[in-house]
């Protein structure tokens, strides 16, 4: 996400933050406070969560290293943005445009070190 990108979030207070950080931050919707629930005020959110979730837990059988994290979420975002292309036989054509595009990275350069303590996936 690009700093001064606009970001819409719930309540909760982890995303306090997001202002000083250089992010423009919507008024947040508060979740839990209301008798709707939290699917039905911000759907958007949920269905990408529970996308994510079942994607993880489908494809890579729960085996998901925090170090890979980004990677993970990369390669989601990929596939979830291009999911309604009309040209699907492209995304092959596409990866490899962008894999010449960039250097080489080795190995350490992409992984989190391994003192990373990022939280568990659960929850959010």
């Amino acid at each position: 996400m690009q700093p001064g990108a606009m970001v819409h979030t719930n309540g909760w207070s982890g995303y306090a933050g997001l202002t000083a950080a250089g992010y423009q931050h919507q008024a947040p919707t508060v979740v839990g406070g209301g008798s709707d629930p939290a699917h039905e005020v911000m759907p958007p959110v949920h269905l990408v969560a529970s996308l994510l979730k079942r994607w993880l837990i489908g494809t890579h059988q729960c085996g998901v290293q925090h170090q890979h994290r980004d990677d993970y979420l990369d390669e989601f975002t990929f596939r979830f943005n291009r999911r309604r292309s009309k040209a699907r036989g492209l995304l092959f054509h596409r990866l490899a445009q962008q894999a010449v595009a960039v250097g080489p990275a080795p190995y350490h350069a992409i992984v989190k070190p391994p003192a990373y303590n990022g939280c568990s996936m659960s929850g959010h």
